[in-house]
């Protein structure tokens, strides 16, 4: 039976911690993908900011969908082993907040001018890497399709997906990073759901400069979500609606704005799909 988990970029709403809870409360939803708190990404917070933000999610009753973490969003240029060190960090989130899935990148063209394809056996090299890593640790990474990045197209996701064949790497689906970029929403879809165990929900407009509450946009989200149950799709739907806009480090909607969010989503969800806790379809 299908069943969709409701999550969401809690930094997308306010920087403090409480205001985050607070408003996702009200919203019944009950996880966030944990990115940044305190406008500190959550590679950097203190091991007290760890224990106060787990404390605080165990009161409510809440949990983490995914680490939301910025690993890959750097030029394929870039060292390799001082990123690997902070892909270390990432794994220990994942452990400390006990959850196995990872959000990653698959990297930003190096400053040396030359096109993807002279890159790309790099860039599945270091995946690899990291895949290596993350099955060791018993952690699943889930590659977003960023503006910019290797993985921005359908096409090269595919790619990606193909060449390592891992069922530790799994794809994130955003409807509104394919329509910012200029790809086919739909398309984008058929081409990598095979892979899909994530969403990620912004809606938008080519050319506009902020999201759109979701059905409301290009991103085709109502047909995509249909499909996906249609498929028997099982997992989180993390809501990241960048209202106000958004950017390489992440978005901002507003403690305002944000169950507006959550309602127009909740409204695109198949009839009785939703479900309160990922506990309730593993």
């Amino acid at each position: 039976m299908p069943a969709f988990v409701l999550s969401a970029f809690a930094d997308e709403i306010d920087p403090n911690l409480d205001v985050q809870l607070a408003v996702l409360a009200d919203s019944g939803v009950k996880h966030i993908e944990l990115r940044s708190v305190w406008q500190t990404n959550v590679l950097d917070l203190s091991p007290a900011q760890l224990d106060e933000i787990r404390d605080r999610l165990r009161a409510r009753g809440m949990g983490v969908s995914a680490i939301g973490s910025p690993i890959g969003k750097v030029k394929i240029t870039d060292p390799w082993e001082p990123h690997l060190a902070r892909f270390q960090l990432a794994l220990e989130r994942a452990r400390f907040f006990n959850v196995p899935r990872l959000r990653i990148f698959s990297f930003y063209p190096g400053d040396d001018g030359r096109p993807w394809s002279d890159h790309r056996s790099e860039v599945v090299r270091r995946l690899r890497d990291l895949v290596t890593r993350a099955t060791a640790a018993g952690v699943t990474l889930l590659h977003e399709n960023e503006h910019r990045i290797y993985g921005e197209a359908p096409a090269a996701v595919a790619d990606l997906f193909t060449a390592i064949d891992d069922p530790h790497l799994r794809a994130v689906y955003d409807p509104g990073n394919y329509v910012h970029g200029g790809h086919d929403p739909w398309q984008g879809w058929q081409a990598t759901r095979r892979w899909t165990t994530h969403f990620h929900i912004k809606d938008w407009i080519h050319g506009e400069t902020h999201g759109r509450l979701a059905g409301t946009g290009q991103g085709r989200i109502a047909e995509v979500l249909a499909d996906a149950a249609s498929h028997d799709y099982q997992g989180f739907v993390t809501l990241e609606p960048h209202l106000r806009g958004g950017g390489p480090t992440g978005g901002y909607t507003g403690a305002d704005l944000f169950p507006a969010a959550v309602a127009a989503l909740r409204r695109l969800l198949p009839p009785g799909t939703e479900v309160a806790s990922l506990a309730a379809v593993e």
